[in-house]
């Protein structure tokens, strides 16, 4: 098989869908990797570094889109890459189509093979590729937390461990997965104040067996959740419902009843956003402020350490890609359930139910 590596175009998507031991990886295996020039400059690595590993390199995006027969991405195609689709050419990637209607409607006029990294799902429900990249974003959305809080951008003016005499800032997590756990692991490491709010009791012990008492953690209900996110200074949004869109938790009549100056980074604003008042924001202008209240809705949190964040995807990623490599996409699925489940788009149908219902589109069992 033909693998492309097009050059991220999302602005300030700095990340590449594979390394170059990614690439030798396929070509010791008998496939070939066509990447686009300076596809891997944003996290430091050379376009002679994926020669050397067996890759060739193409001037443009269009040839390795016209070539590829999988290509692969970190970012869902963008309205100017969806003319080089085609047909039964397997798109392998981050595509949130539960909040990209345009996107899916590409996908299925083009009868493309859609197979997304985020509903990749193993029989436990672990979402192995995504995992890896909620826990940088669940790291990092602390970070970003932390500045927003500050006068410039619009916060309180407090620091989140406080000072001698002082208290530290109140940070509450909504959702107590991957992202928000290592997000809990940061704020209290900084010397938040920690709450987080989950709703599967399993999960709720386990994390109050990892944090061991040093955050605290509760049942998310309704009247738990007003009271956590009203007298919080930060709140992160890390809920996840695979492949559909985030539930609405945080309400535009809730956020209106923050403190002033309170903060809102909202790491599912990839699938919508929790929030209500949520919208699209960039790393150049990662804060606006509604209601009084710092919002922050980066699409592209990993991006920010991008070499990182390739090195973790690919592996996350790879053995994947290469079993549709080796066995084409029809095999592989019929052979691995995760990968039966990351198919989203397939010959002009949705075979994803979460995002059929989210689009009000027709959904075809797999």
């Amino acid at each position: 098989m033909l693998i492309g590596i097009p050059r991220e175009i999302k602005l300030e998507e700095r990340r590449v869908s594979l390394t170059p031991a990614g690439v030798k990886a396929f070509v010791k295996h008998g496939h070939q990797v066509i990447i686009e020039q300076k596809a891997g400059r944003g996290g430091g690595i050379t376009d002679n570094a994926f020669r050397a590993a067996g890759g060739t390199i193409a001037r443009s995006n269009v040839t390795v889109w016209a070539r590829a027969d999988m290509i692969m991405k970190v970012k869902e195609p963008l309205e100017s890459e969806f003319s080089l689709m085609r047909e039964n050419q397997i798109i392998f990637t981050f595509l949130h189509l539960a909040a990209k209607k345009k996107l899916t409607t590409a996908l299925l006029k083009k009868k493309s093979i859609g197979i997304a990294y985020e509903t990749v799902q193993l029989k436990d429900g672990t979402l192995p590729i995504l995992k890896p990249m909620s826990e940088i974003a669940g790291r990092l959305s602390v970070q970003l937390g932390a500045q927003g809080l500050e006068v410039k951008s619009g916060g309180r003016g407090i620091l989140m461990g406080g000072a001698e005499g002082v208290s530290p800032a109140r940070v509450t997590i909504l959702g107590g997965g991957s992202a928000g756990f290592r997000a809990g692991e940061v704020a209290s490491g900084m010397g938040g104040l920690v709450t987080i709010l989950e709703i599967n009791k399993h999960r709720m012990d386990l994390l109050r067996d990892l944090f061991n008492n040093r955050v605290v953690v509760k049942r998310s209900t309704p009247r738990s959740l007003e009271r956590e996110v009203v007298k919080a200074d930060l709140v992160i949004g890390a809920v996840l419902s695979p492949g559909a869109k985030a539930p609405k938790l945080i309400t535009r009549n809730l956020v209106g009843k923050m403190k002033p100056g309170a903060v809102i980074v909202d790491i599912a604003v990839d699938q919508g956003g929790c929030c209500e008042t949520i919208r699209p924001t960039t790393h150049v202008q990662p804060f606006y402020s509604l209601y009084g209240v710092v919002h922050c809705g980066i699409t592209n949190l990993p991006s920010t350490v991008p070499l990182t964040s390739t090195l973790a995807l690919t592996r996350a990623s790879f053995p994947y890609a290469l079993e549709i490599a080796n066995k084409g996409y029809l095999s592989a699925a019929k052979d691995n359930q995760a990968i039966r489940r990351g198919i989203n788009v397939v010959n002009g149908k949705l075979t994803n139910q979460a995002v059929a219902s989210a689009l009000g589109l027709a959904y075809h069992n797999i």
